[in-house]
């Protein structure tokens, strides 16, 4: 490369782990100094763990800490099981290239559009009540039952379910070809195991060394979730991540200290499930070799491969699902219990919903791209430096990468917000940007890494015979060669911004709002058609980054066919 690229690629490495780690290590601080009564703007100059005292007297809170981490371990474990147990019955079929093709796109779609989706489909005046009444349950109104916001959080978790086995499913799809899966599904076979049996004891193994920390990620994400737990958890008491957030905002600045003292306790919660699930996987590790050794066949699987088809094409279908009763909720008129469709449809809720929508759709727009494209070029520099150096390929680096999507966004983003508030950058525009670019640049290079690797060296090879520059090669052969998924990495980090509900409610301070936050605000006013407006919006953004990214290439390339594939 030129000097400048030189240069540019040289000092990518250490300022995307200055991105991703400089933001996490000051806001655990900044949350860990308050928690034990440090905070001099609020009188806080001495030590004290007074705070932790006063959070153990909370009402609840022992309950809401313990939901949390049974909310993290359940959705984890069903959804794992679902992924695993499909790949293992269908690994090669007509149906597993079906089932990708369905299950692909619903990693675009943001947590809080599903989990509004969800709700209106199960609700007690939800789409499936209205199509079985009254006709097969006889009501006339909608049955008095506490679905959504259940005290055992199980709507919750069936939200976070349909949500993970998308992004589990494609991460161990990412992982496959780092294992020879079909040459061990023969061997299993061969010896007379069935599908089940041959892949739980000859190619889970290593295929999970590959996902666990994307499964840690999980883990992580759903004890420590607020958005879906606002829209589908419990109330009485929540979860502990929507107590922090009440606190937070109490308007009494005390109560910062309390917050505070609730943030590292969720980071004690996380920690606590993670290690629940070390002792899960060496459970299941020592229970696996016990049948195995015991010469257990398993050829009779039929019913846990069609109850894994089962569980990965429903979870397509309620989201898909899901987001067509966002739409037609969105234009909807008078729509009484229990019709199944409207008795007209109005385009009234859209016409009054874009002109305040307008200024957090710019705000989303602006971030999003903003972001994404910071992680893209860093993501890009960081490769090409891994490239020339052969290192950065190691499982520290990758630990690097996963640790922003681990530790729990409440637990440092506290931090990070009184950080913003003490240097006068709270609700600007480049925090925002700076606090959604944490979480962007793991999914983007976590996109774009395995393409860029597998991409034939021997080209750069020619390049370089030819007398072209390393630089030129870069621009010129290897960017056009691998746009495709350049653009899908791009188009995975813009979901991952339209996303972030936490980082924006923090640091945005509720004057930067984006359509994400302003969904999640009316989930508690209830009106479903401007709920549907938002979070259909919400949805059609990363929907539209995908379509781009899949047609642009055969626009820009059309004159070259090997470049529009």
């Amino acid at each position: 490369m030129n000097l400048g690229g030189v240069r540019l690629a040289r000092v990518a490495p250490p300022l995307t782990l200055a991105v991703l780690l400089g933001p996490l290590a000051f806001g655990l601080a900044g949350t860990a100094l308050p928690a034990f009564g440090y905070l001099p703007e609020l009188g806080g100059k001495h030590f004290t763990t007074e705070h932790f005292g006063e959070l153990g007297a909370q009402p609840g809170i022992a309950r809401s800490a313990l939901l949390s981490i049974l909310i993290g371990l359940v959705t984890t474990l069903v959804s794992l099981g679902a992924v695993a147990a499909f790949v293992a019955s269908d690994l090669g079929t007509a149906t597993f290239s079906r089932v990708r093709r369905l299950i692909s796109p619903l990693l675009s779609v943001p947590h809080a559009a599903a989990a509004f989706g969800l709700a209106f489909m199960i609700a007690p005046s939800g789409m499936i009540m209205r199509l079985i009444s009254p006709w097969a349950t006889g009501l006339e109104q909608p049955p008095d039952l506490l679905i959504v916001n259940d005290p055992m959080a199980l709507s919750m978790m069936a939200g976070l379910i349909i949500k993970e086995i998308p992004f589990l499913f494609l991460v161990t799809l990412a992982a496959l070809p780092q294992t020879r899966h079909s040459e061990t599904m023969r061997l299993g076979r061969s010896l007379g195991y069935g599908r089940i049996a041959s892949f739980t004891f000859l190619l889970w193994p290593p295929l999970y060394r590959q996902i666990r920390l994307a499964v840690f990620a999980v883990v992580a994400y759903a004890t420590s979730v607020v958005d879906v737990s606002l829209i589908l958890g419990p109330h009485l008491p929540p979860t502990l991540p929507v107590r922090l957030i009440d606190w937070m905002n109490d308007p009494d600045l005390e109560t910062r200290f309390l917050a505070s003292a609730g943030a590292v306790m969720q980071l004690g919660v996380t920690l606590a499930a993670l290690l629940i699930w070390v002792v899960i996987e060496r459970i299941g590790g020592i229970s696996v070799r016990l049948v195995r050794d015991r010469g257990a066949r398993m050829r009779r699987d039929l019913i846990v491969r069609l109850l894994a088809r089962l569980m990965m094409s429903s979870s397509a279908l309620v989201v898909f699902g899901g987001i067509a009763i966002l739409a037609l909720w969105s234009v909807s008129g008078l729509w009484q219990f229990p019709d199944a469709l409207p008795a007209n449809f109005s385009s009234r809720s859209w016409m009054q919903a874009l002109p305040r929508m307008s200024g957090p759709l710019a705000t989303t727009l602006a971030v999003a791209g903003l972001s994404m494209l910071i992680a893209l070029v860093l993501t890009i520099l960081c490769l090409e430096r891994e490239y020339e150096t052969g290192r950065g390929r190691g499982r520290d680096a990758l630990l690097l990468i996963y640790l922003p999507l681990i530790v729990p966004q409440i637990s440092f983003m506290f931090g990070l917000q009184v950080l913003s508030i003490w240097l006068g950058v709270d609700a600007s525009f480049g925090a925002l940007v700076l606090a959604h670019l944490v979480f962007v640049l793991p999914y983007v290079f976590l996109s774009l890494s395995d393409p860029w690797r597998a991409h034939d060296r021997r080209h750069d090879q020619i390049a370089a015979g030819l007398g072209i520059s390393r630089g030129r090669a870069l621009l010129q052969i290897r960017l056009p060669m691998l746009t495709r998924a350049i653009l899908t990495a791009a188009a995975v980090g813009f979901s991952v911004s339209v996303g972030q509900y936490l980082p924006t409610l923090l640091i945005g301070a509720g004057r930067l709002t984006t359509v994400t936050t302003e969904a999640v605000a009316l989930a508690a006013g209830g009106n479903r058609r401007v709920i549907g407006v938002y979070a259909f919006m919400q949805t059609l953004l990363p929907f539209v980054a995908f379509a781009i990214a899949t047609g642009l290439p055969g626009l820009i390339f059309r004159n070259r066919r090997g470049l529009r594939v």
